[in-house]
């Protein structure tokens, strides 16, 4: 029976990973952070241990020895200003940690989890050779994810054996953070707009699946862009509207208005402490179109394309089943 340990145990991506893993048979320790609702992990037979990222010596001590995967899903997805030393602690340092953790536990094999974000802002069609320029961005998620690369890039150097995944804009069951605040508003109605840009979309199921074949397939040292359904933004809200009975705007709002309200909703989140749905840095990503050629991942990984429309329809019946959005009669 293989082994694996699981960062960020109890996220969208991290839920659905572990419950493949389980199903497929692998022994799995899951981690996840002293203060995380484990409603949705608690669900699925693996051994829980709570440790958090930047405390090296926890982490270590909740890594079994000898493990065969370490897979590091965990990460900071936050693009507000006031969260950027925290999210450097947990994406840089944090992975550096876990590289040194599996290096000193002897773990077989590290799958990292970065982010299509790691290339920074550019546009157009990027493959797996496309240089990053996220150090320039100016967007601290797209830089740290780039800086945590490098961390699991020095741990190669050391003897690591570790395989990056970059997956884009991921939709599907267990999201109750990103793509589900789109889901909420449109159902609520209260999207306030939507800028004319397109995204490249991958699937929670065919993502979670691509980092058990990096762990079994991927080649040391190589990276590997899971993406391939280009929609635009607009196209999704229409979807989302589609299946709940929501309401989605008609048209695209000019990224001006949307600067706008970025910063406004950012001086406004100054006030009351919380984090906005639309930041200045969000608004700064959401500028640029950047679209993954995956044909690596499909080659080497089995990696799936699917639709947008089939993304939508399952994330929406989730959250439905879930109570997290109202019941609708279609």
């Amino acid at each position: 029976m293989p082994t694996a340990f699981v960062t960020g145990a109890n996220g969208f991506v991290g839920v659905t990973l572990v419950e493949q893993l389980v199903e497929a048979g692998w022994n799995v320790t899951a981690m996840h952070r002293p203060t995380s609702d484990i409603a949705y992990l608690q669900r699925f037979p693996a051994t829980r241990v709570v440790a958090t990222l930047e405390d090296d010596g926890g982490l270590r001590a909740a890594m079994p020895e000898g493990v065969d995967v370490v897979f590091h899903v965990a990460g900071n997805l936050s693009y507000w200003a006031r969260h950027r030393e925290r999210q450097t602690r947990t994406n840089v340092d944090g992975t550096r940690n876990v590289v040194e953790a599996a290096l000193a536990n002897g773990a077989g094999r590290l799958v990292y989890t970065s982010s299509i974000s790691a290339y920074g802002l550019v546009n157009g069609r990027i493959t797996e050779e496309t240089p990053s320029e996220a150090l320039e961005s100016g967007v601290n998620y797209a830089r740290t994810k780039w800086l945590g690369e490098e961390e699991v890039r020095t741990g190669i150097e050391q003897g690591l054996d570790a395989v990056i995944v970059r997956p884009g804009s991921i939709f599907g069951r267990y999201d109750r953070h990103s793509w589900a605040r789109l889901i909420t508003m449109v159902a609520e109605g209260t999207l306030p707009g939507v800028p004319d840009i397109t995204i490249d979309f991958c699937h929670g199921g065919a993502v979670a699946r691509a980092h058990i074949a990096a762990a079994r397939e991927g080649a040391t040292g190589e990276t590997y862009l899971l993406g391939g359904t280009k929609a635009t933004l607009l196209e999704v809200a229409q979807l989302i509207a589609a299946e709940t009975g929501g309401k989605a705007p008609r048209k695209t709002t000019p990224l001006w208005v949307l600067r706008g309200i970025g910063w406004g909703s950012d001086m406004a989140s100054r006030m009351t402490g919380k984090e906005p749905d639309l930041t200045p840095e969000l608004v700064r990503q959401l500028s640029f179109s950047a679209w993954a050629d995956v044909s690596k991942a499909v080659e080497q990984l089995g990696y799936e394309v699917v639709p947008i429309r089939a993304m939508v329809k399952e994330a929406v019946d989730w959250m439905r089943a879930e109570e997290l959005i109202p019941a609708h009669s279609h």
